[in-house]
């Protein structure tokens, strides 16, 4: 970050402020308005749309071109050739590991899969219809318990073994809540698995009977990680910062992140999708476009789930290597004339060729392929978001470790004031005696 010497002029009230702009190596130029709080002023900014909270070095997305950069790397590139404990080796040191520093890190994960019996005993405080998110808040928030005397965040080496500890159990407890909710016993991870091969293992399997992982279903899977891993400061991933900020441990920092990406509006599109797909039912030409004209109504409240997106306003770049892997999932799984994917397929279809979706620029994005490849391997709808934070575990750490790696003050949004002004206690109030 520099200043290119351009500065913007303020004038108020016959008062002039002069601000410095900021530069970055990509993306906008930012207006740096730290000193107007010393003047008695404030900038209005609902939503943060208009506003850069922090400087970061993680992931860079131009939604105009439908671009979107982890360190750098396109993820498109990554998505082909990388897997997801690489990349989130990536995202957290900034570069991509060499082939021992990779080995010495997946070991790392590996050996720490493992949760601590009494966490274990967590789970039968827990209905067992609980929303998996709702468990997953709570057991995440409660490895607290067990690593608070034993980190330093001030030191680059314990924050690493937080992301460590952080990335090898979520995997083990997202799978558990499944477990739970189903009555079936836990299953413990296997050294000899790769990473989402574990999580598979871990989902599928029961002491009677193994589970062996069709190898294009984990691929699959560990691209839909590495595609959810990190999206610059969305609402989840200020959360963590904004946690942080504070000084709290990661992991109550990240399981706040899960409590704010559990929100409808955040992380459950890809639910939302397959819900929209149960809602038209019918495989039919003259139903598809009903569903087609309710969406370009305004006054209807059908919306087209899985198109378009707040930030890309052109192709969403992860939508491409999601669908190719949605293509490769079904047909190895003999699903592809799965009567969900035929509808999917054909609204994606009608919406690419109907003027309003292209004026619009509403193209399918993640969250429109993710979903059908989830429910072919069996993941229920419900733990849809679960999956997301598993994903996105890797990002939030990388965020935590920068913020607490460099100088930052705790966060302190303001406010526009739009209450009573100042008003007195009445005299002889009800209360009086």
């Amino acid at each position: 970050m520099s200043s290119n010497k351009k500065q913007a002029v303020l004038h108020i009230d016959g008062q002039v402020i002069e601000l410095p702009i900021l530069s970055g190596t990509l993306g906008p130029d930012v207006l740096d308005v730290r000193q107007l709080s010393t003047q008695g002023l404030l900038t209005y900014d609902p939503g943060f749309m208009s506003t850069a909270s922090c400087a970061s070095a993680i992931t860079y997305i131009d939604g105009t071109q439908g671009i979107l950069l982890y360190r750098g790397y396109p993820i498109d590139e990554l998505a082909q050739r990388s897997s997801f404990l690489e990349l989130s080796y990536l995202l957290f040191h900034g570069e991509l590991p060499t082939p021992s520093q990779y080995a010495e890190f997946m070991s790392k994960v590996q050996a720490e899969m493992l949760v601590h019996e009494q966490l274990v005993r967590f789970f039968t405080g827990f209905r067992r219809d609980a929303h998996p998110m709702a468990v997953m808040c709570g057991v995440i928030g409660g490895l607290s318990a067990f690593y608070h005397d034993m980190l330093d965040f001030a030191e680059s080496r314990d924050r690493e073994e937080a992301a460590v500890q952080l990335l090898a159990k979520m995997p083990t407890l997202a799978a558990m809540c499944y477990k739970y909710s189903i009555g079936q016993p836990f299953m413990y991870p296997r050294y000899e698995l790769g990473y989402t091969e574990n999580f598979l293992h871990m989902m599928f399997a029961t002491p009677c009977a193994p589970y062996v992982p069709n190898p294009v279903v984990v691929r699959a899977l560990d691209r839909i990680l590495m595609l959810h891993a990190d999206h610059e400061q969305n609402a989840s991933t200020s959360t963590v910062r904004l946690a942080g900020s504070t000084g709290a441990s990661p992991f109550a920092c990240v399981s706040a992140g899960i409590a704010a990406l559990w929100g409808s509006a955040h992380g459950g599109a890809n639910e939302a999708v397959l819900n929209m797909l149960d809602d038209i039912g019918e495989n039919s030409e003259e139903n598809i476009q009903r569903y087609i004209e309710r969406a370009k109504d305004k006054n209807d409240p059908f919306r087209l789930m899985g198109f378009g997106h707040r930030v890309y306003r052109n192709f969403d770049p992860r939508a491409k290597v999601m669908k190719e892997s949605c293509d490769e999932v079904l047909d190895a799984l003999g699903m592809a004339n799965d009567p969900k994917l035929q509808i999917a397929r054909r609204l994606e279809e009608v919406a690419l060729q109907d003027p309003y979706f292209i004026e619009r620029k509403l193209y399918p994005n993640v969250d429109f392929y993710s979903g059908l490849i989830l429910r072919a391997i069996g993941i229920p709808t419900n733990m849809f978001t679960v999956m997301f934070a598993l994903a996105r575990t890797a990002g939030w750490i990388s965020h935590w470790n920068e913020m607490a790696g460099h100088p930052h003050r705790i966060g302190r949004p303001r406010q526009l004031y739009v209450g009573p002004t100042e008003r007195h206690y009445p005299a002889h109030a009800p209360n009086d005696k």
